[in-house]
């Protein structure tokens, strides 16, 4: 990161979240005591098998739902229905697509008032940062799934939220496009203090973004371990084929996946790369 963050902190305090309830004790248990903190500027990623209730954390750190006990609280405040200091990233874009990549941008600041010019300048400028300036005035139909999730991206971080939610935003694309994007993704995070809750149930992908690998139990969804990688930043392509990153995939494999055996101790990690900023990959550039 290249400046602190001083927003942005997430506690969550012994949330429990049942979905279908009409009484305190009916419908499906999905989290169950749930307690972490989330320091302003981390990147976390939630890694856990389908249905361990990682979406509907985020969906409540979101506002869109409440926790049938507990507290989750973003800078000392209750949360308490969506805002857009907690912006959200889906699978699939949610563009308009009566609107242009510009206009799609600018609709969060249009709600809260700012000026055309205002809007627009701010909207050209995330445009310009993920690499799709000279695609302003076109229409969602006409840009890769790449580029809607770059529009998606940017239509978020221009409202300068304190958290970015993330639910599995690159899941649907191809592979290469994918390794793409998560290289976009961790250059706009370096460069603002933004604290990133990242949902995926892909191991490389959590262990190669996430400052903290949250690892999650299936239903109900509780926290089995947190892991922090450790792996210098920037982090580079060549960490996900370095040894201390297979160990701690079995090592992920294993929590997982219980019935495949005994879980593999954690590796004692040697810093790999050069902790110098330096700039990412070529292929990582803009290429999607």
């Amino acid at each position: 990161m290249n400046a602190p963050a001083t927003l942005g902190r997430i506690d969550i305090a012994d949330v429990s979240i049942r979905l279908g309830r009409h009484g305190a004790h009916d419908g499906i248990e999905v989290l169950r005591d749930v307690s972490l903190a989330f320091e302003p500027g981390e990147f976390i990623c939630l890694l856990g098998p389908s249905g361990c209730g990682k979406s509907t954390l985020l969906g409540a750190l979101a506002g869109h739902l409440t926790p049938s006990r507990g507290r989750l609280a973003l800078d000392g405040l209750p949360i308490a229905g969506p805002d857009p200091q907690r912006g959200l990233v889906f699978q699939q874009h949610t563009l308009f697509p009566w609107k242009t990549v510009l206009d799609n941008v600018a609709f969060g600041l249009k709600m809260q008032g700012l000026p055309r010019a205002e809007r627009e300048r701010r909207a050209l400028d995330l445009l310009g940062r993920v690499g799709l300036s000279d695609f302003a005035k076109r229409y969602p139909r006409e840009l890769s799934g790449g580029m809607q999730q770059r529009v998606e991206i940017a239509r978020v971080l221009v409202n300068r939220p304190r958290v970015l939610l993330m639910d599995e935003p690159f899941g649907a694309l191809d592979a290469l496009t994918r390794v793409q994007m998560q290289g976009l993704l961790l250059d706009l995070w370096a460069q603002s203090p933004t604290t990133v809750l990242f949902v995926t149930h892909d191991i490389d992908e959590a262990l190669f973004l996430g400052d903290r690998v949250l690892v999650m139990s299936p239903r109900p969804g509780r926290i089995v371990e947190d892991l922090r990688p450790g792996f210098a930043r920037p982090r580079q392509a060549d960490v996900l084929t370095s040894p201390d990153f297979a160990a701690l995939k079995r090592h992920c494999l294993a929590l997982l996946r219980p019935d495949a055996g005994a879980v593999v101790p954690l590796p004692r990690l040697t810093p790999l790369g050069n902790p110098t900023p330096t700039p990412s990959p070529a292929a990582w550039q803009f290429a999607v």
